[in-house]
């Protein structure tokens, strides 16, 4: 990868750090007045409507055939229907922190699952050291006692942990979408998503009867057009360029960047370890991001 393309992935990869490090928040606020069922079925049906608006826009169109459809669908259930709704149903009861945590491990599991199943990517010493340095940084960061409320409500945990390791799945399996333009299978994926959840959602929230705030529509406005619509775009990019472990990598950017923006605009104080951890974060996306420099080969001679 050219020098110049790989600093525009890198800052592709902090800017969808930042889409999903907000939609902790979105959430928080959608639930406050619309179900999480309901809330993911809106989500998954304005992105997609609105992404294939763009492919419409760009000329482009999707698949017609089965197959594709049929791996549209489980990219579906393992990038948005089962973690968004299992993410959305935890944090009723855990923190949004508690959340994010739980859900920065999601390169880990990227990581076990290509050591120990696909062996799609190579393994490296390297790629090792960056899961532990991430890893570090985020607890440094957060700061350790903020694991002091693991166990305490153990199913919500779980459900993070499960969306997790969906989410790796999801990035190792988008590898097959590589032929297709990134907004083909993000929009694919959350159409059909859409299709799962809404039957769902008008028989168990019968959403015609209910009262959403304001701020919880803003919040699902900004969840399915910035945190999933553009994400997507993004992330399924990202797959393609940076491989399913670096692009999961940008789980360890997005508690770095809710701290920062708390600085920023809550006035809340950076301590000594949480730069430190800041500065781990960095070593561990750099190094499972950064592809290693190749040597050169037969390059002597050559005009």
């Amino acid at each position: 990868m050219a020098k110049t393309n790989l600093s525009l992935e890198l800052l592709l990869l902090l800017a969808l750090a930042t889409l999903w490090g907000a939609s902790y928040t979105f959430i928080k606020i959608g639930i406050g007045s619309i179900p999480p069922i309901t809330l993911i079925a809106a989500r998954t049906l304005i992105a997609g409507t609105l992404l294939l608006a763009v492919l419409r826009w760009r000329g482009l169109s999707l698949p017609r055939d089965a197959a594709t459809w049929r791996r549209f669908l489980f990219q579906a259930c393992l990038n948005s229907v089962v973690p968004f709704t299992l993410i959305a149903w935890a944090e009723q009861t855990i923190d949004a922190g508690i959340a994010s945590i739980l859900n920065a491990t999601t390169p880990i599991f990227a990581f076990l699952m290509t050591v120990l199943i696909t062996r799609h990517e190579p393994v490296t010493a390297r790629k090792l050291v960056g899961v532990v340095a991430g890893m570090t940084g985020i607890s440094l960061i957060i700061g350790m006692e903020a694991f002091g409320g693991l166990g305490e409500q153990l199913l919500p945990q779980l459900a993070v942990v499960l969306a997790t390791v969906c989410y790796a799945g999801a990035a190792i399996f988008g590898r097959g979408f590589k032929g297709l333009d990134p907004m083909v299978p993000a929009a694919g994926s959350l159409i059909t998503g859409a299709a799962l959840l809404i039957p769902v959602s008008l028989v168990v929230d019968r959403p015609w009867t209910l009262a959403p705030s304001t701020e919880s529509l803003l919040a699902l406005l900004g969840l399915a057009v910035f945190s999933t619509a553009l994400a997507f775009a993004i992330y399924f990019r990202l797959i393609q360029t940076l491989g399913s472990v670096g692009a999961t990598a940008q789980a360890y950017l997005r508690v770095p960047i809710g701290v920062a923006i708390g600085a920023l605009f809550l006035g809340e104080s950076l301590s000594d370890t949480a730069w430190i951890g800041l500065g781990c974060v960095i070593v561990g996306v750099a190094a499972m991001t950064i592809p290693a420099r190749r040597r050169a080969t037969a390059v002597a001679g050559r005009g």
